[in-house]
């Protein structure tokens, strides 16, 4: 009688090192382009750029640690993101010293995305809306490392963003934040018909503020944002969304990201 075979040895599941959440990426993406619009180009900008991309990665899996019950799983791939943050992050401060006081904002609300995390609420709209402003707020840091202001006063920086940088951060955070919504009307919260109404709502709130937008870009040139709001509002007012795969509905959204920073480019180049 031969002795029974042992069963086999579980296989082990390696956590994946890129984060799930695919349209996390164009996020990013956005203000860093709108940003480099409206300053000086500067070297400092490929560190800025690498730490931005970077310190996502390592702010989810830091997050996921934080929350999981099995936290080891997450001890390698947060490892591996915090050493490609670091030697980016330390090159662009040594570059840009007042960096220090822009880190100490986003560690700031980043304690709000840990609060959430440890209570697992981490896709509370208020959560996302904090990451909305996190990424808005780089377009106006981005556009300084470009002009490089000579002043540590956290004051003295605010007051050398241009007014068009400031413009080009609410137009981010307008646009971030509607597809917050238009996307959480259609997966995750589609059962609940207050997103898709908040969506719609919202998106003609954004294109009837477009003008307002324009007229304070300056005129002509300004017109231009008009054009990504009516077609970010026609994707939002659309009713049928039915059979729309995830990636398909990601690839929309990247296209009015797309259209957004042509519209900054034009409005830039013209003016």
């Amino acid at each position: 009688m031969t002795a029974a075979a042992p069963p086999p040895a579980r296989a082990v599941q390696r956590t994946s090192l890129v984060p799930p959440q695919h349209g996390a990426w164009a996020f990013l993406g956005l203000p860093l382009a709108l940003g480099f619009l409206v300053a000086d180009p500067a070297w400092t900008w490929l560190p800025l750029a690498w730490a931005w991309v970077a310190a996502y990665p390592a702010s989810y899996f830091l997050l996921s640690y934080v929350r999981a019950r099995r936290p080891e799983r997450f001890r390698r791939p947060l490892a591996i993101w915090v050493a490609v943050f670091a030697p980016a992050g330390l090159a662009a401060v040594a570059l840009r010293p007042w960096l220090l006081w822009v880190a100490a904002v986003y560690l700031a609300s980043f304690a709000v995305n840990l609060a959430y995390a440890r209570r697992n609420r981490e896709r509370d709209l208020v959560n996302d809306a904090v990451f909305v402003a996190q990424c808005s707020v780089m377009v106006v840091v981005t556009a300084l490392v470009g002009d490089d202001p000579d002043t540590w006063s956290p004051g003295a920086l605010l007051g050398a963003v241009s007014a068009h940088a400031w413009l080009l951060s609410g137009v981010c955070a307008m646009v971030l934040l509607g597809s917050t919504l238009h996307v959480k009307s259609l997966l995750r919260e589609r059962r609940d018909p207050r997103y898709a109404s908040a969506s719609r709502w919202y998106a003609v709130a954004c294109l009837v503020a477009s003008p307002a937008l324009a007229l304070a870009w300056g005129l002509p040139e300004g017109w231009a944002f008009v054009v990504p709001f009516a077609l970010l509002a026609g994707r939002a007012l659309r009713r049928d969304w039915s059979g729309m795969r995830p990636g398909a509905i990601g690839m929309v959204e990247l296209a009015g990201f797309i259209v957004v920073l042509a519209a900054g480019a034009v409005a830039v180049a013209a003016g």
